[in-house]
């Protein structure tokens, strides 16, 4: 708030913004919790914090200059995103656009999207089975991954040195396609047993990543390499260049 509003008392600004927009029935700022962090006298003192779904909020009601161009971004990519649901082709072209702006070859990229659709068939299959988002996505997504590569997906982004990036965007050709194969896998049994219960579709997880997996070692007893490597995004592109 004190970059953006350039007042001379950021606190006293952001007190009066939060009860101006309480007074609106703006919900954002009752959402927003304290937690103690380090203050400028060096002692820990509770202090306001949002996620980034609130900041952008708090973003929009800023009266000032500097926070126009964020303003403009964000009614930008509300448009984009509502000509993705007229036309999900348009959204699949944007993808593409990003990653190769960011230096990957078309042939991953290509390779990257397939992927996705790979993994859109997964997830609708598990909806189908009752299996819920969040934490029971992530289970089965962790045995599939364990499975195929031998690490967990935790692991296997440690593995990486990665922290928040997306583990697909940062694999091989070769780690994109067995990751497709696993997954797909795991898709066809789950239509042919038709599991009822969230255990069943974990045993049909491990079942799917493991058929992968026997693969992956196959490929590396031929090949005498690893499937799974460090390599990050950064390096694929830097390799890329070489």
């Amino acid at each position: 708030m004190g970059v953006l509003s350039e007042s001379v008392d950021p606190q006293a600004y952001w007190r009066k913004l939060k009860q101006r927009l309480k007074e609106e029935g703006n919900e954002t700022v009752t959402n927003c919790h304290a937690l103690k962090m380090l203050a400028m006298d060096g002692k820990m003192r509770l202090t306001d914090v949002a996620d980034t779904e609130q900041l952008f909020r708090l973003i929009q009601s800023v009266p000032s200059p500097k926070a126009e161009p964020f303003k403009l971004w964000l009614a930008k990519v509300a448009r984009e995103r509502i000509d993705e649901i007229e036309d999900p082709e348009i959204g699949i072209d944007r993808l593409m656009e990003t990653y190769l702006k960011k230096g990957y070859s078309k042939e991953w990229v290509n390779q990257r999207l397939k992927s996705i659709e790979v993994r859109k068939d997964l997830t609708d299959e598990w909806d189908k089975r009752g299996v819920k988002k969040g934490q029971e996505y992530a289970i089965l997504t962790d045995e599939i991954t364990k499975a195929w590569s031998g690490l967990t997906v935790k692991n296997y982004k440690k593995h990486k040195d990665l922290k928040k990036e997306n583990l697909r965007d940062n694999m091989t050709n070769l780690e994109l396609v067995l990751n497709m194969l696993a997954e797909a896998t795991t898709t066809e049994i789950s239509k042919e047993k038709k599991p009822k219960t969230f255990e069943q579709s974990k045993t049909i997880a491990k079942q799917g990543g493991t058929i992968a997996g026997n693969t992956r070692k196959q490929i590396e007893e031929k090949t005498g390499k690893k499937v799974v490597t460090k390599l990050s995004a950064k390096k694929l592109l830097e390799e890329g260049k070489d």
